[in-house]
């Protein structure tokens, strides 16, 4: 579970990106594509075309970190997109990775799922 700090800002890019780039490739995306710095320690999310994986690209100080989460079924729901790139708040980027849906209208008629209660204490 990624820890964000509120200071620490969340880019999702809109268009599927290629999976197999790593940290040149997303890197030159960052500055290209979103004309972000890729240095300055906030979140850039990116989706495969699929949108069963996601890659998320950010500076930890003396290196560049990335993490990967693939589904093995499913797909991730995405937010609505318009332009380059999404702003996203650190409690979304945690509901997207948790599979919740995050389209507006949808997101305002969801409800957790029911959990099972053990009864053999």
């Amino acid at each position: 579970m990624l820890t964000i700090p509120a200071s620490t800002r969340v880019y999702f890019a809109s268009q599927a990106v290629d999976m197999r780039k790593g940290f040149p490739g997303l890197c030159a995306l960052v500055e290209e594509t979103l004309q972000k710095d890729p240095f300055s320690g906030h979140l850039f999310v990116f989706v495969g075309k699929a949108k069963g994986r996601v890659k998320i690209l950010f500076w930890d100080l003396n290196g560049f970190v990335l993490y990967y989460k693939r589904l093995e079924k499913g797909r991730f729901q995405m937010p609505d997109t318009t332009g380059a790139h999404v702003r996203l708040e650190a409690a979304e980027l945690s509901m997207l990775l948790s599979g919740i849906d995050l389209q507006r209208d949808r997101l305002k008629r969801w409800k957790p799922p029911a959990t099972a209660i053990d009864n053999n204490d």
